[in-house]
């Protein structure tokens, strides 16, 4: 007489966890890993002079906006993203004061005095997106990337590459880089 009760069939497991685990480390060895990238700026040192809460007069700052819906507004006015460059170049090129004699601007007296007194101040909305920051990094360093060129051509009657430590820190004091990013409220 039979067994009624049949026994199931069992696998033999034992050895799965060692395979599993040297599927594991094969993808972990073969698979490569992107190395993200960032925005290469240097954080500001720590204020150089005894006030740091100083005003700055409201014509050495050049407000830009992306609001919600990706728009750039400077000075409150709708621009396109390739009038940001020319838009830039202008307000800190200006020589307001009449105290720079590299500056090739107007002298206007709605943008700023001089280079090194320009502020560009950058502020976003919560919602604007990212790609629509980083365009408008891209435009106001190639704004400052420009200006700098030309001053290297104009003083020093040189390309910038071809500048040695010396030209390079004067053309960055002719020209300093001064972004402020505005928090998000």
């Amino acid at each position: 007489m039979k067994d009624s009760r049949r026994q199931a069939p069992t696998v033999n497991a034992g050895s799965m966890a060692d395979i599993a685990f040297l599927l594991l480390i094969f993808f972990l060895v073969t698979t490569t890993i992107s190395a993200d990238k960032g925005i290469l700026r240097k954080l500001p040192r720590k204020c150089a002079i005894n006030d740091c809460s100083k005003t700055i007069p409201e014509r050495n700052i050049l407000r830009i906006l992306i609001n919600a819906k990706d728009e750039i507004m400077i000075d409150e006015k709708i621009k396109e993203i390739d009038e940001v460059i020319n838009t830039v170049k202008a307000f800190i090129d200006n020589n307001g004061n009449g105290n720079c004699d590299y500056c090739m601007g107007y002298g206007l007296d709605t943008l700023s005095d001089e280079p090194s007194k320009a502020v560009i101040s950058l502020k976003t909305d919560a919602l604007s997106s990212y790609k629509a920051f980083i365009a408008i990094q891209d435009e106001v360093s190639k704004a400052y990337f420009e200006l700098r060129a030309d001053y290297a051509k104009k003083i020093f009657n040189k390309d910038i590459e071809h500048l040695n430590e010396g030209e390079v820190k004067a053309m960055k004091q002719a020209y300093p880089f001064i972004l402020s990013e505005v928090e998000i409220e």
